[in-house]
């Protein structure tokens, strides 16, 4: 019998580009660490306003240095990235509310497209340059995600009800009660204890923590960089 697997639980918002980056690490590391994969849809506006955090692109230093980070970043996770034309009315002036109340409503009830939904969603926002907010913006992207008509029309009407408003609003007050203050946020369940990891960029010391291997961002494919 194997040891027990390590629950890890991945809090992300599909507006942040580092989230997208950690959840495509981790679904690479599900088949090669002892860990169960917990993806945990948040609302990172509700984090960042409890928490008194602003996204990098409201200091213009620091959104010009993302500009560089993100396209630095995307050849090392071996991710296409596409800055979108109008990046600020992609993070603020849309956000995400609708959008991760959407996954909210598909994980609740189909949790098995989870994670290509979400992927599909980043796609749209970081490689497509596309809404991912309108009901049909939100039906393409199901459909890739392998969802029929019916499944995206019971999601469609669900987002709006107050069981997955409320599940939505649970998780990112689990996320801030564990001490987040932005997305990716990560937490290992390691001997009774939880293990907090920030960002896309500590694998390796949370490798170490979990009593894993860490094989580069892509296990078996040599970075682009």
């Amino acid at each position: 019998m194997g040891s027990k697997k390590t629950l890890v639980e991945f809090f992300y918002d599909v507006v942040s580009p580092y989230s997208r980056f950690a959840f495509e690490v981790l679904c690479r590391y599900k088949g090669i660490w002892n860990m169960d994969l917990k993806l945990k849809p948040v609302f990172l506006g509700g984090i960042m306003q409890a928490t008194g955090n602003q996204p990098p692109a409201t200091n213009a230093t620091k959104a010009s240095y993302l500009v560089t980070d993100m396209k630095h970043l995307s050849q090392y996770f071996n991710l296409s990235y596409n800055q979108p034309k109008d990046f600020w009315n992609v993070i603020v002036t849309k956000g995400t509310l609708k959008t991760q109340r959407f996954i909210t409503a598909v994980d609740m009830t189909r949790p098995e497209f989870t994670e290509q939904l979400s992927r599909e969603l980043w796609n749209r926002i970081y490689v497509e340059d596309l809404d991912a907010t309108e009901p049909e913006s939100l039906r393409q992207a199901a459909l890739k995600a392998g969802m029929n008509e019916n499944l995206i029309s019971d999601a469609l009407n669900r987002m709006t009800q107050k069981d997955v408003k409320d599940r939505l609003i649970a998780y990112t007050k689990e996320a801030l009660d564990l001490g987040a203050f932005g997305a990716p946020y990560i937490v290992a369940h390691v001997n009774g204890k939880k293990e907090i990891f920030f960002g896309s960029d500590r694998f390796p010391v949370m490798a170490l923590i979990i009593g894993e291997k860490w094989q580069g961002p892509d296990p078996g494919v040599k970075s682009h960089l």
